[in-house]
């Protein structure tokens, strides 16, 4: 049988890899969005052969549009389908607004959100043609509750979530899902360099004392592309160990 594909966008590091080494295992082939001229492709893509994936590097600036639609051509002439698009692509620029610079507030809104439409919009035509998709959107809890120092990151996630509930609507009669996953605290290397005076701050503001893995992030971006989920659309699963409730 022909193996799956998915595409996750911001996939060579963090949550991303994650996400992408759970289809690997589940038995997808991958198409693996990147930006930085340090990824190591070649070590990356041993590691999920490792895993049975077949996988497809494609360096791809998620705010040029044009790049976006390249990036959707080159994975159907590799692998002919694309069965689910986990957009996770995200940067933060933070600060209080009254400190924060237009071009910090731009950049996190250019590459988190419409980056987001960028890939989708390019993605979601193959899928209507297969009359088959899943897409899952990387948002966070601060999108849902706010955050004091991430104006800009904040409204990114939050118009993220309105995206993905107005996209289920208009997708669902193509038998298409859309659905959001949004991370509270995960532990990632943003988080590792953090003194243990802070950590030990987050954690007790955690029902479940303690911050998530990318791992655990990466499951529940599993459950809702996979058959599992068959009646589920349109939702925001937070994975937060009990933060937002």
């Amino acid at each position: 049988m022909e193996r799956k594909v998915a595409l996750v966008t911001g996939g060579s590091r963090g949550i991303g890899k994650e996400v992408a080494k759970e289809f690997a295992k589940n038995g997808y082939n991958l198409a693996i969005n990147y930006v930085s001229d340090n990824t190591n492709v070649e070590e990356l893509q041993k590691e999920f052969k490792e895993l049975g994936a077949e996988s497809l590097f494609i360096k791809t600036d998620v705010t040029n549009f044009n790049d976006c639609e390249n990036m959707a051509k080159s994975i159907i002439e590799k692998f002919g389908r694309i069965d689910v698009l986990v957009n996770n692509a995200g940067i933060t620029k933070d600060n209080l607004l009254i400190r924060m610079k237009e071009e910090d507030f731009d950049k996190v809104i250019n590459i988190n959100l419409k980056g987001t439409f960028n890939v989708t919009k390019n993605i979601v035509p193959y899928m209507i043609k297969q009359k088959l998709g899943n897409i899952v959107n990387i948002s966070s809890v601060v999108g849902v509750v706010g955050n004091a120092g991430q104006c800009n990151y904040s409204a990114s996630k939050a118009g993220i979530i309105g995206f993905t509930k107005s996209l289920a609507k208009e997708l669902a009669s193509r038998n298409i899902k859309v659905n959001a996953v949004a991370p509270g605290f995960i532990k990632t290397d943003m988080t590792d360099v953090l003194s243990d005076t802070v950590k030990e701050n987050i954690n007790s503001q955690i029902p479940l004392k303690r911050m998530g893995t990318a791992d655990e992030v990466a499951k529940v971006v599993y459950f809702l592309a996979s058959d599992a989920s068959s009646y589920i659309t349109g939702q925001v699963i937070n994975v937060d160990g009990g933060m937002v409730m």
